[in-house]
């Protein structure tokens, strides 16, 4: 009964995917007359052509790429960074520090407030809005700061004595012996990064710069639009509709997240476990 009950869980929730998955492969006129679940009933490639063909969907997909890239490896590398210097347990002034932290992980300003420092920065409108506030995380800063004070104390003692600076010590013995917290820390913020839409939203107004995710939920607000009546009733060649589109651009969205996934998960659980149980 055990082994039934999580076989229909697990069907329950692979479902929708694959149902996404061959209705992107699927004429958008001919799904919106429903019927197609289990495999595509009016096989095309329609859909993904048309969604690489328009230049705003390929522009936001570069973007989308490039502020997960470029934000994960900025915030991972300076979350990392704060959280080594933290963890010396002599530091000087440590929980004033700490406080500070554990202050801002749970109380915020809001949205305008927020809106109103990016703007004295100049941070809107720009590229910048999505890599600079995400820099430092307070929820992994505090795992990492548990993290480094494992880390034996002889090794760093030992390549000081050598005459290596904390920057040495840091890159050459630090973080090569951190991969499960660094692992685990890319995964979190690269699919944090890929999925918002909210910055996209709020503090973006040129087109140029605008996510992926920001253009799907253009086109779910899009669905069910005259568009896709007009396809059906005409029965156009090609049969795209927003609906269409939409679900092609969900499964252009999860595929780099399910394909890199696999890689890092070996290390999911270690990093999870080791930053937060010990300290």
């Amino acid at each position: 009964m055990i082994y039934v009950v999580l076989l229909i869980i697990m069907l329950a929730m692979l479902y929708p995917f694959y149902y996404v998955l061959i209705v992107s492969f699927n004429r958008g006129a001919d799904s919106l007359l429903g019927g197609v679940y289990l495999w595509p009933r009016s096989v095309t490639l329609e859909n993904y052509k048309t969604f690489l063909a328009d230049p705003k969907w390929f522009r936001a997909f570069l973007v989308t790429v490039s502020r997960t890239v470029l934000g994960t490896t900025l915030g991972v590398l300076f979350t990392c960074l704060v959280a080594y210097g933290l963890s010396h347990r002599n530091l000087l002034f440590s929980k004033f520090y700490f406080t500070v932290i554990i202050f801002a992980m749970y109380f915020s300003g809001g949205l305008i407030p927020y809106y109103v420092v990016l703007r004295s920065i100049g941070l809107l409108n720009t590229f910048g809005v999505y890599i600079i506030p995400s820099m430092l995380s307070t929820f992994f800063l505090l795992i990492a700061i548990s993290f480094f004070r494992e880390i034996p104390g002889e090794l760093k003692e030992s390549a000081h004595m050598d005459g290596a600076s904390e920057f040495v010590v840091f890159f050459r013995i630090v973080l090569p012996v951190s991969m499960p917290l660094i692992a685990t820390m890319s995964l979190f913020m690269g699919v944090g990064q890929w999925n918002s839409w909210l910055d996209s939203a709020y503090f973006v107004q040129s087109e140029s710069l605008r996510t992926l995710t920001y253009r799907m939920m253009e086109i779910i607000n899009k669905f069910n639009s005259p568009m896709d009546a007009l396809a059906v009733a005409n029965g156009s060649s090609s049969g795209v509709t927003s609906f269409s589109l939409q679900v092609t651009a969900m499964v252009v969205s999860i595929a780099p997240i399910v394909c890199i996934y696999p890689f890092l998960q070996k290390y999911f659980v270690q990093g999870i476990m080791l930053g937060s149980v010990k300290g």
